[in-house]
């Protein structure tokens, strides 16, 4: 059976090897896919589905939806589209929008703050819907802003993986989109006729947030020297430690001894060279 079309083939290629790589999928799960609205989400379930009818082992989908409370969200889009295409739905209503403007502080941000209250909610909706894994439609742009992010205002060197085990252990986060780029999942929403909503949030689109900013940046960044995105999810996939520095990663005996070794192979070496 093929693919639709030739976008559907290269994203097929990129989730399945990100299934592969990061073991994100296995016999007799139930995926729980956080269903947004947004072309992400969209994309995430739509290829899902694709696959489920393909793969070599059986699993299930169930999508779930997060309501943050905000005025105007089109709920009956996704109903209906769920409807449709014959993909169960649950949704669960919320007060989140509410909530984060009681709580938020100065060093928060809304979209931070907003995520952490929808984790948590779907942490609660795995339980009850029996998923084992839950699926977020997390592209390579956000891992590779999410790098940025992490080196220019929290003083760390990380994005996100493709495969989290929550802090209890009990819930297993994937994002099987590792590798596909946030222009070819809006493409693909958009060639399947899958209806894009709005989350409705004030912040959202807001280019003073950091995320923003730095998304315009490595836009810029691609336009002047085609290929930097590609580069930079290489190099999420290519880290060496000893090049770094934390000690944690480097402890300076080890570093000694490496070096010493290095040095008497070079001296090896030259002895060699005068015998002969």
């Amino acid at each position: 059976m093929g693919y639709s079309s030739d976008l559907e083939t290269r994203i097929a290629k990129k989730v399945t090897k990100a299934i592969t790589d990061h073991h994100l999928i296995e016999d007799g799960d139930r995926i729980m896919v956080g269903l947004s609205g947004g072309k992400d989400s969209w994309a995430l379930i739509q290829i899902l589905d694709v696959l489920q009818k393909r793969a070599p082992i059986d699993f299930s989908l169930v999508a779930v939806n997060i309501d943050s409370g905000y005025e105007g969200y089109e709920h009956h889009k996704l109903t209906e589209t769920c409807a449709a295409r014959g993909w169960e739905l649950h949704v669960e209503h919320t007060q989140i929008g509410e909530t984060i403007e009681d709580i938020l502080d100065s060093t928060d941000t809304p979209c931070s703050l907003c995520a952490r209250l929808r984790r948590g909610a779907l942490y609660r909706l795995a339980t009850s819907v029996g998923a084992t894994k839950i699926a977020l439609g997390h592209h390579a742009d956000d891992f590779i802003e999410t790098l940025l992010l992490n080196i220019f205002f929290q003083g760390s060197i990380k994005a996100m993986p493709a495969r989290l085990v929550s802090d209890n252990g009990e819930h297993v986060v994937i994002r099987p989109l590792a590798y596909v780029l946030e222009s070819e999942a809006g493409a693909y929403a958009k060639e399947s006729d899958l209806p894009i909503i709005g989350c409705c949030c004030p912040a959202c689109g807001d280019l003073s947030l950091q995320r923003q900013r730095t998304k315009r940046l490595i836009m810029d960044l691609e336009v002047e020297h085609p290929g930097v995105k590609q580069s930079m999810l290489k190099a999420l996939r290519n880290v060496m430690p000893r090049h770094l520095l934390d000690t944690r990663l480097n402890p300076s005996g080890e570093l000694r001894d490496s070096a010493a070794l290095r040095l008497d192979e070079a001296t090896a070496s030259s002895l060699i060279q005068i015998q002969h």
